[in-house]
């Protein structure tokens, strides 16, 4: 069942279905073993890890990264901006803060204050070395909580497609996305000091870095499911509308193609970071 407390939307274990997605290309998408000693019993008591996702908006979710996060024993708790006062909120020492998406800009702090305090959070954690997970908008924010510059990119990047690894960025857990990856964007990051650049794309110098072992963003998404992507569609309409070749037909038809697989790499890179953050502490 789901609560809502404080701007918080709790899921429990019988909310989360093993992922499935009938819309997208042939193939079971892999699910990560279970560590050692896990159950499905300690899933929400107080031995299981918490996971707090921040979610501007509705539709962009923790999708398939979430199974992942459960097979794990993450209870995950979501705070979604909007309901609730970020700065009052009792998020605790959640093991891992994961900052979502959003149709916003990370330097839009005087129109959306909020984002000014989701910085702060970061910045906090970063200093602290608590783990944290940008996606996308999330991403951004990283980087402005690490000093860097984001800002307006030349054009914007919406649909599908492969990345570039770094060295850096085949020796971790980046070298599991060997396919497309959706890419959703209008602003670019400056790479922040002390940051290691992991990806980048035909387009775009800067698409993830990592801040130490314990932070990781992300500038594309790999959480996307086929069977809820209408839902990006609709919302997201007048910027579909407004960029120059792009076909919704297109992205639709792409997103069924390649989402099950990127999401199937995408829960493979992100276990293998938390199995990292595990044998690091």
């Amino acid at each position: 069942m789901k609560t809502s407390v404080s701007g918080f939307t709790e899921t429990s274990a019988a909310d989360s279905k093993p992922f499935s997605d009938d819309s997208a290309s042939p193939g079971a998408l892999e699910r990560p073993a279970r560590p050692a000693g896990s159950s499905a019993t300690r899933r929400g008591t107080a031995s299981a890890r918490t996971a707090v996702a921040i979610r501007h908006v509705y539709y962009q979710d923790l999708g398939a990264l979430e199974e992942m996060l459960r097979a794990r024993a993450f209870h995950v708790r979501y705070f979604d901006i909007g309901s609730s006062d970020l700065a009052t909120a009792e998020l605790g020492e959640p093991e891992l803060l994961v900052v979502l998406g959003g149709p916003l800009h990370a330097y839009d702090v005087d129109r959306y204050p909020f984002l000014k305090k989701e910085i702060g959070l970061l910045e906090a954690r970063l200093a602290a070395g608590h783990p944290c997970l940008g996606l996308g908008l999330g991403a951004h924010l990283m980087a402005r909580a690490l000093g860097a510059r984001v800002a307006p990119g030349a054009s914007s990047r919406i649909g599908w497609a492969p990345l570039t690894l770094t060295p850096a960025g085949t020796a971790s857990p980046l070298r599991h996305l060997v396919g497309p990856v959706l890419h959703w964007h209008f602003d670019v990051y400056d790479l922040p000091s002390g940051a290691e650049r992991l990806a980048s794309s035909e387009v775009c110098a800067d698409e993830a870095f990592a801040y130490g072992r314990n932070a990781l963003a992300l500038q594309f998404h790999v959480e996307v499911v086929a069977k809820k992507f209408e839902r990006w569609l609709i919302s997201r309409a007048p910027e579909i509308a407004a960029a120059p070749g792009l076909s919704i037909t297109r992205l639709r038809a792409d997103t069924a193609r390649f989402a099950r697989f990127a999401a199937a790499q995408g829960q493979r890179c992100l276990a293998e970071w938390l199995d990292q953050l595990q044998r690091g502490r």
